[in-house]
């Protein structure tokens, strides 16, 4: 029976349990960081977000990385099917596997509102903005939420520039 860790500790300990380094761990606190800001402000739009799934899915998204080590420290994708594969290996369901891959392949599939958040946590935390992935989450919104996408777009451009801006403060930790 699959299951799905119902908090970022049980993610947290997964993690640890599976192998995961002090610089990987390092690096969801980071983006969960951003995560939180993100959840934080989009809550008070009344988004249509499960914080839950966000939040243990920025824990687990690199987790192919405890085998594609080399990816801590350069570019690279294996990590992303390993990372699902290790997850379901282990029990975690499909729907919170799949996060490890498509919190970088949300261009090329289907993916949640929730999938999306998690991919723009893990480009928000260093201070990165990409504008194909903030204009897929503000068109997907406005569509859930039946909201004008120019009313949106003003009000989630100010919260991903927000959450960029302490980016480089974020990134500097990471080195730590």
């Amino acid at each position: 029976m699959p299951i799905n860790p119902a908090s970022v500790e049980e993610a947290t300990q997964l993690l640890a349990r599976l192998g995961a380094p002090p610089r990987l761990l390092r690096h969801v606190a980071l983006v969960g960081e951003a995560g939180e800001r993100l959840l934080e402000l989009a809550g008070g739009l009344h988004l249509p977000i499960d914080a839950t799934t966000v939040r243990v899915g920025i824990v687990l998204h690199d987790a192919g990385k405890i085998l594609a080590s080399a990816e801590l420290d350069a570019p690279g994708g294996e990590h992303e099917p390993l990372g699902e594969g290790l997850l379901l290996e282990h029990g975690v369901s499909p729907g919170l596997a799949r996060i490890c891959v498509s919190h970088a392949r949300w261009a090329e599939m289907p993916v949640s509102l929730e999938e999306l958040l998690v991919a723009l946590s893990d480009k928000l935390w260093k201070g990165v903005r990409n504008a194909q992935l903030e204009e897929r989450f503000i068109n997907e919104t406005a569509q859930a939420m039946d909201r004008d996408r120019w009313d949106l777009f003003v009000q989630l451009d100010s919260l991903f520039e927000e959450v960029a801006a302490d980016g480089p403060a974020r990134l500097e930790r990471s080195r730590v």
